[in-house]
């Protein structure tokens, strides 16, 4: 255990904030503001925090005023009534009825030709930037072409793109004509695009003809052929020759090249919607099922977004942003709103681990990044690799967001040991459901070791018992116990709101409940211990399997881990611990050390049944651990039930469980 951190009363800090940079940060900027425009003494964040709960209409209201949000309408009325309008507590509808603005307008706003709009990185190529001008006059050609095809508000546009400046072209030219943009990334198979996108109907699909990874060109042209065959609703293909330049292939739709795109001579205009006009189309991980269209709004966005990064990651006009990512995961549009606080948004289409380990550290490097985004697998594997990251020139960097998964507690240290002492380490926790953080980074604060830094304005969060009583200090559910703008507007093709009630309010009514278990601390900090619908319950005792995984993986040995907890038909409990190990077989003694490891550092009661060496981990095409699918398998449903093979990284990888739970079924699984 690393010293400092048994006790709770004497937490480890591991930076904090200046006078000055307090003083200087957008969210004390915002307290005083508050203080001054509501006659408030609000001192301090936690006072500030409350305040935003307590009073939801000032607050979103002085969201729009104090970030000077350009829209057409009155702000009076901000809540809407879910008691008589909706049928589920609380979504993305109804707020700020009588307002209209434009997300894409809001990122124009920031225009300034002085700095780059978009910093445009490959594995094989050197930062290349677009400036704000060229952006303009390139969504402003696709605009005016989406509107010349007939395109109108509402109307569905997909991409199939990597993450690339025609990606951010395609939302932004989607958004300002008011249509609804969503989009796959493309090393998602024919089956996993098809089982998204023909939910949506799309009438315009904008593809690359492939994508780079690990040194290798992936050309996408024959499932480009084949998505566009099985998409009967898109009448028109912007192409984008990005990998292998030359004819497209034989497509059943008309085809413009997106360097055709003729030259829009008005300038680029925006349609004003109403505030929870749908705005982008995100899905669920699919992994059970057909994947959830979840439909957000312009509004909800934009003011969630203006708040999570202009006040709490205190991103500011000439920051450079840079997370990690594909165009399937909602960290993706993040690094598009980092443009309305007037950021340069990098774009990295790769590996993160070519042509070394430490390619990330370097591309933060050549882009003088001031945030960067990574998983925690990234952080414990640049540990494990014995990469030094200080070997790069990384003075501008001021922001470390590290996220997917909780972030092990040895990983805290290693960005302060191996990064440098001054910098702001957040690893906030949220989901592509509300696309935004729960809890996450707070200027005003220090960082502590192993927790995040505080629960964000304007969300309730609590975390609540089985019987839906809060809990400070202990293990519980997270929930949100109010509404909050980014919540989905609904689930496409989901018109009873069905699937919307049970996805959030079965467990506890009329209370959203995300589906991971935290820790609230009484300095208001929150320490995410993994997922709750993965939760390993020993002889009555819960444990989030992230705190058994930061255990396990803590030993130079082990690469990852997965823990599963199954509930088995004949009413036993069935506890297995997968680890993957680059450098040796497993044997007794590591075995030995392994249970020892969860014993000290976790419990007792949860050393596995057994210890098994796999070759790699099942993930999601997102970097998520195949928990619950993982779990289906063992207790013996079929494949095809328990796993949409469209979203697994490696199928293959899933042979192994199958048998496993069938050989435990049938009763001749000999340990």
């Amino acid at each position: 255990m690393t010293p400092g951190l048994a006790n709770p009363d004497a937490p480890a800090v591991l930076w904090s904030p200046t006078e000055d940079s307090i003083v200087n940060s957008a969210m004390e900027s915002f307290r005083a503001w508050i203080n001054d425009e509501f006659s408030c003494a609000l001192e301090g964040y936690e006072a500030l925090r409350q305040w935003s709960i307590d009073n939801p209409e000032p607050f979103w209201r002085s969201i729009w005023v104090f970030f000077d949000v350009q829209g057409d309408g009155s702000l009076e009325r901000v809540l809407p009534m879910w008691e008589t309008n909706s049928a589920v507590p609380m979504s993305g509808l109804g707020w700020f009825p009588d307002a209209r603005l434009n997300y894409a307008q809001r990122i124009f706003s920031q225009r300034d030709d002085s700095r780059p709009a978009l910093l445009i990185c490959t594995e094989s190529s050197e930062p290349v930037p677009m400036t704000w001008a060229e952006l303009y006059a390139t969504v402003a050609a696709l605009a005016h072409q989406l509107r010349e095809w007939g395109v109108k508000p509402g109307d569905r546009v997909a991409g199939y793109l990597p993450n690339s400046a025609a990606a951010v072209v395609g939302l932004l030219a989607t958004a300002s004509v008011g249509a609804v943009w969503t989009c796959c990334a493309p090393d998602y198979g024919v089956a996993a695009v098809t089982d998204r996108l023909q939910q949506i109907e799309p009438v315009v699909l904008i593809v690359a003809d492939g994508y780079r990874y690990g040194g290798r060109v992936i050309d996408r042209r024959a499932e480009v052929a084949d998505i566009v065959s099985q998409l009967t609703t898109v009448t028109q293909i912007v192409y984008v020759d990005y990998v292998t330049p030359g004819p497209p292939p034989t497509l059943a739709a008309p085809v413009l090249h997106m360097t055709d795109l003729p030259k829009a001579t008005a300038e680029l205009t925006f349609e004003r919607v109403a505030f929870d006009h749908p705005l982008w189309i995100l899905y669920s991980s699919g992994t059970t099922g057909q994947p959830k269209g979840i439909v957000h709004g312009h509004g909800g966005v934009t003011l969630e977004h203006l708040k999570w990064l202009g006040l709490h990651n205190d991103v500011r006009a000439g920051d450079r942003f840079f997370w990690f990512t594909s165009t399937a995961w909602m960290v993706w549009n993040v690094v598009v709103s980092s443009m309305m606080l007037g950021a340069t948004a990098i774009v990295y289409d790769g590996s993160p681990t070519h042509p070394a380990p430490d390619a990330l550290w370097s591309l933060v490097a050549r882009t003088e990044a001031t945030y960067f985004g990574t998983s925690a697998g990234y952080i414990t594997a640049s540990a494990k690799s014995g990469v030094e990251p200080r070997e790069h020139e990384l003075d501008d960097l001021r922001c470390i967001m590290s996220t997917g998964s909780p972030l092990p507690l040895d990983g805290w240290y290693w960005i302060y040991e191996h990064v440098g002492p001054d910098i702001w380490l957040d690893a906030p926790c949220g989901g592509t459901d509300v696309c935004t953080a729960y809890v996450g980074a707070n200027p005003t604060k220090p960082v502590i070791a192993g927790e995040i830094q505080s629960r964000l304005l304007g969300i309730a969060v609590s975390a609540y018992d089985p019987e839906g009583l809060p809990l400070i200090g202990e293990v519980g559910d997270l929930v949100v116990t109010a509404p909050m703008p980014s919540m989905p507007l609904y689930f496409w093709g989901d018109e009873q709101a069905d699937r919307y009630r049970e996805a959030y309010f079965e467990t506890f009514p009329g209370v959203w409940r995300h589906g991971d278990w935290i820790t609230v601390s009484e300095r208001g900090g929150v320490t995410v211990h993994g997922r709750s619908d993965s939760t390993i319950n020993r002889h009555g005792v819960r444990m989030g399997s992230a705190d058994i995984h930061a255990a396990v993986e803590r030993m130079p040995e082990v690469r990852e881990a997965l823990v599963i907890g199954a509930e088995m038909p004949d009413g036993t409990y069935y506890m297995p611990l997968f680890v993957v190990l680059p450098d040796r077989l497993l044997d007794d003694d590591l075995r030995a050390r392994i249970s020892h490891q969860i014993q000290q550092e976790c419990s007792r009661r949860h050393i596995p049944d057994e210890i098994l060496q796999v070759p790699a981990i099942p993930h999601t095409l997102t970097g998520k651990r195949l928990e619950v699918p993982i779990k289906s398998l063992l207790q013996g449903k079929p494949r095809e039930k328990a796993v949409n093979l469209g979203v697994v990284d490696d199928p293959s990888l899933l042979d192994f469980y199958v048998e496993l739970g069938r050989a435990r079924l049938q009763k001749n699984y000999v340990r």
